[in-house]
């Protein structure tokens, strides 16, 4: 698979087979997070990567993480949340419902963590984001290597209840800071996709002035 291959062929998997990832393909996957870009030169980020389910129930045990959906639910979702594009919509509606076994039914759960500089949450100015763009970086080459690795991955944004709960659960030190949970595992041959946004690129693109 060529690096272009690897671009088109990434998406967001929510359905997982029971296959086990050796830690040597997950070595590797992280091995390439850690040489992504970095705000302060350091690429002082951390992945831990949980397999034992005992230990994936116990961070996911929190009551903001959705483990199934209704129609009705999801409508009134999508007024709240101004979801007027249908595809968008469709996208919602079936990732929504999947949040808790996304994660849950992956191979692994994988936590990039970062030691928090500064408030990010509260940021005396850009700058203070850095640390933050950064660490997505890493987590977007953790997401191509997985697909290079014929592997695909889940992700949700932990909210402040969800990060609570996985530093208490992990022993995380104080002062480090969740961006996202990762599921990560070889995808079921009929797992459900998105439909794709078509964007026509050279529509994006701008020479020399807007």
């Amino acid at each position: 698979m060529d690096f272009y291959d690897v671009i088109n062929n990434r998406r967001t998997i929510r359905d997982f087979e029971s296959d086990d990832i050796p830690m040597e393909v997950i070595e590797r996957i992280v091995d390439a997070a850690m040489k992504a870009p970095s705000n302060d030169h350091l690429r002082d980020w951390e992945y831990i990567v949980i397999k034992d389910k005992n230990v994936m129930a116990k961070v996911l045990d929190v009551d903001t993480i959705p483990r199934d959906f209704s129609d009705e639910e999801m409508n009134e979702l999508a007024k709240a949340w101004n979801l007027n594009d249908i595809d968008q919509f469709n996208a919602y509606k079936l990732a929504v419902p999947k949040q808790y076994r996304m994660l849950y039914e992956a191979n692994a759960l994988v936590i990039p963590i970062f030691k928090e500089k500064v408030d990010i949450l509260h940021p005396a100015d850009i700058s203070h984001l850095n640390v933050f763009a950064s660490i997505w970086c890493s987590i977007e080459n953790f997401l191509l290597a997985s697909t290079y690795e014929g592997l695909g991955c889940s992700l949700r944004i932990a909210l402040a209840k969800e990060m609570e709960n996985a530093i208490k659960v992990l022993n995380i030190p104080k002062g480090y800071f969740i961006p996202c949970f990762l599921g990560l595992g070889k995808p079921k041959k009929d797992a459900k996709l998105c439909k794709q946004k078509e964007i026509n690129t050279k529509n994006r693109i701008h020479y020399n002035k807007f």
